[in-house]
């Protein structure tokens, strides 16, 4: 059986794989060029599908060839390994609807019953969902402000900050399963848990409905403002990085261990432990996937000896080693 690699270099696929509207496809494609903390090798292709349509289209043919795939939204908390990844890559970056819905278009409203459902494509970045909830004075994405990522991975990964979650404003979310379905599951029937939501195996998140209220346009304007000011003084948003690199353990912020551990400001090669925040790896310039995922072990490995606690990683990190 030939191995994905083999597949994906051969004419032929690339002639059927071309010869369905799936959007733009890159082969042979370097991650470092669309990860937000700018590392990683090869891809054997990477895929901007333009609509769900062509989504499903992808999905399909990629099932039907016995081709490994794997969905990476816009390419944020996510670390692809120098070797790269052998198989295609699916970014969701071009799916960018953005509608408030009317009543009576199947939007599934919050559990009071009132407000404004908002829809959010996958690709949709936080930042543009926030400054679409500023011009429609929205309340109720505030705390999404600065957070890095789009909505289908942000959903995911029930992304939050300032007490707040994914899971306190998403009213229902559209995937397509493992077999090519596409399904709407209401917030009733989600289970979210830190940093998680739980899906069927396989399942691609395609969009979001968001369950907002109406408010003061200028009151939500300034606590966008306040949180934004408070993570450009603690995060180190001078450097490239992939945002937290672990989840909070009960009890004490991992920063927080990690700086009290003496780690911060720890180098291998190009990428680096911020000295700002102990929470995030930067690339100061030159780092490679390697560089990044030996200070993660090196943190976990030093937080477990002193403490017992074994920390996990908050982003993602996929592919081959050299």
């Amino acid at each position: 059986m030939t191995g994905a690699t083999g597949i994906i270099a051969d004419r032929q696929f690339r002639d059927r794989m071309c010869g369905i509207a799936v959007g733009k496809v890159l082969f042979d494609e370097p991650m470092s060029a669309h990860t937000s903390m700018g590392v990683g090798g090869r891809a054997d292709a990477l895929i901007f599908p333009d609509t769900v349509d062509m989504l499903g289209e992808l999905v399909s043919f990629l099932l039907k060839e016995g081709v490994p795939f794997l969905p990476v939204g816009n390419c944020t908390n996510l670390i692809v390994k120098d070797g790269g990844y052998r198989g295609v890559l699916i970014s969701l970056e071009a799916l960018q609807g953005l509608e408030i819905k009317k009543k009576g278009e199947g939007a599934v409203e919050g559990r009071d019953g009132v407000g404004v459902c908002v829809h959010a494509q996958a690709g949709v970045s936080f930042s543009g969902l926030v400054d679409f909830s500023v011009r429609e004075s929205l309340a109720g994405m505030e705390f999404c402000a600065g957070i890095p990522g789009s909505v289908g991975g942000g959903v995911k990964m029930n992304a939050g900050a300032w007490g707040r979650e994914m899971k306190d404003v998403v009213a229902s979310i559209s995937i397509l399963d493992a077999v090519g379905r596409m399904r709407n599951i209401s917030r009733r029937d989600l289970v979210f848990e830190y940093r998680n939501l739980d899906l069927p195996d396989g399942a691609i998140i395609t969009g979001a409905d968001f369950h907002l209220a109406r408010g003061d346009r200028g009151a939500i304007r300034e606590r966008i403002s306040e949180i934004a000011a408070v993570r450009r003084e603690r995060h180190p948003l001078a450097y490239r990085s992939a945002g937290s690199v672990f989840k909070n353990s009960p009890g004490c912020p991992a920063g927080k261990m990690i700086e009290e551990a003496g780690l911060k400001g720890l180098r291998v090669g190009g990428a680096e432990i911020s000295e700002k925040h102990g929470n995030f790896i930067v690339n100061r310039g030159g780092a490679k996937a390697a560089d990044v995922t030996v200070l993660i072990d090196t943190i976990r490995k030093r937080i477990l000896d002193e403490r017992g606690i074994l920390l996990e990683p908050e982003l993602q990190i996929i592919g081959n080693e050299p």
